[in-house]
């Protein structure tokens, strides 16, 4: 009787005892769930938050498994080839974990699954290091949106700000952040003031994978199937 493809030993990067340990549960995590659930996606994310995607799993808690990290670990749980692949032609999933993604097992069906991730996005405030989608000036004048006990915060900030009278005033025009460019430390404090948010916590589908198909999200990845 020819040997299971998914009883085969694998062996992982030489770490300590704890890492390898580690990475052989996910491994064997990600192969029980292959096994049990009927279909396999790959999924990409922008701008993660971590307690808005707990949020957004829980929809799937009853049907379905995520699992995120390393995807040089989860390749290796699915195949990176057609030789040692768990399942016939899931290599190609592999293939597509690459940069930010995560693999969604599931049994529930493709059109409820499509519908509540492309339904799915959220807005939250930019952090440092990410880029500014818009130009935010304040034009110099008064600032009614900040009370008096925040201009010393402002100044500590670089604003050049003043106090009239009790308002906190702009004594000239100030450029928060350029679109395009990163954000500092100091433009993302300001811009969680201003009450604004240009981060979007969105998750987009790339592949899905069953014993009887393989389907792409997105044409310019279409070199996974010949590949």
């Amino acid at each position: 009787m020819p040997k299971s493809k998914r009883d085969r030993p694998v062996t992982l990067s030489k770490t300590k005892k704890k890492g390898r340990e580690h990475k052989e549960c996910i491994v064997n995590g990600i192969r029980e769930a292959v096994d049990r659930y009927s279909s396999v996606y790959v999924f990409s994310f922008e701008n993660m938050r971590n307690i808005k995607f707990k949020e957004f799993r829980q929809q799937f808690r009853h049907n379905g498994k995520f699992f995120l990290g390393s995807n040089k670990v989860m390749q290796v749980a699915l195949g990176r080839s057609a030789s040692d692949e768990v399942r016939s032609g899931i290599y190609k999933v592999s293939k597509l974990l690459r940069g930010d993604t995560g693999l969604f097992v599931t049994d529930m069906p493709k059109e409820e699954v499509e519908s509540l991730f492309n339904a799915y996005e959220d807005s939250d405030y930019s952090r440092t290091g990410s880029i500014a989608v818009e130009t935010v000036e304040l034009k110099e004048g008064p600032l009614e949106q900040f009370t008096h006990e925040m201009e010393p915060l402002l100044r500590k900030l670089e604003m050049p700000v003043r106090l009239n009278k009790g308002t906190v005033e702009l004594v000239a025009d100030f450029v928060v952040c350029e679109e395009g460019k990163p954000l500092s430390p100091k433009s993302a404090h300001i811009l969680r003031l201003l009450r604004m948010k240009m981060a979007t916590f969105k998750l987009n589908l790339l592949c899905r994978w069953s014993p009887s198909d393989f389907e792409l999200y997105r044409e310019d990845l279409s070199d996974v199937e010949t590949s």
